[in-house]
């Protein structure tokens, strides 16, 4: 099974597309984590490794897909 990561800071954007996006995944090909970087800020370097520069962001295989826009990854550090 492949994983995923799916990063968001609770905000209603992000909150909104793990509730409509996640769903639709395949949960019988993906292992799909969430994590919230506003409560794991040790997690946002990670992200920032993954490519991610805003949230909601889902990285898959490598790759970041950025969806809509919640906050900046910038922001999120202060």
């Amino acid at each position: 099974m492949k994983k995923a990561v799916f990063y968001h800071a609770g905000c209603p954007v992000c909150l909104n597309a793990q509730n409509e996006f996640l769903p639709a995944l395949d949960s019988s090909a993906y292992q799909v984590e969430v994590v919230h970087l506003g409560q794991a800020k040790a997690r946002i370097v990670e992200a920032e490794k993954a490519g991610v520069k805003s949230v909601p962001a889902l990285v898959m295989e490598g790759r970041p897909f950025h969806i809509n826009f919640g906050a900046a990854l910038a922001d999120l550090k202060k």
